[in-house]
């Protein structure tokens, strides 16, 4: 089941959480503007992979997240995405958290109502995959990029949170 299946409303939610999930994975550790450029970078390029899933659903959530956003490769002149834009940080990160956890909860109770059961377990596990890229590409503290933690634990809390919220 694609588009044609669901209200403006309920595709609004379907199309808007892979965004929300990136934006939320980045603001639960507080990082610097490259490390948070990475991370947002790295959810962009997965929710734009989301194009060639094999599911139908996820390709066309995917399909028009990128068609709203352009794709990653094409939003600056080498295929450096976003990584000279400023970040954005949430006034209330903990906030944003919560409120992705919820229209998460929303969206899996939505696809349990209206999806084939792979179209929903591909969306849940593409948007746990989508939270696993932020946390997973840029390592938090150390000195001058070396060391640090490759994944912090509030980022592994969250991306933990999010599976569980979906059930996948």
């Amino acid at each position: 089941m694609t588009r044609s299946g669901y209200t403006d409303q309920e595709w609004g939610l379907l199309v808007g959480l892979p965004q929300s999930v990136v934006a939320a994975a980045s603001a639960v550790e507080a990082d610097g503007v490259r490390r948070t450029a990475a991370e947002s970078n790295a959810g962009l390029e997965t929710i734009a992979d989301g194009r060639d899933s094999g599911s139908p659903l996820v390709e066309a959530v995917a399909t028009a997240i990128v068609g709203e956003l352009g794709d990653p490769d094409d939003l600056l002149p080498g295929g450096q995405g976003v990584e000279e834009l400023p970040p954005i940080r949430p006034a209330d990160p903990d906030g944003l958290v919560r409120d992705v956890l919820d229209r998460a909860r929303e969206a899996s109770r939505l696809l349990a109502e209206k999806a084939e059961p792979e179209e929903a377990a591909a969306y849940r596990h593409w948007l746990v995959g989508v939270a696993e890229a932020v946390a997973e590409a840029a390592a938090t503290g150390g000195l001058l990029g070396l060391g640090g933690e490759q994944v912090s634990p509030s980022e592994q809390r969250f991306v933990a949170d999010l599976s569980t919220t979906l059930g996948a």
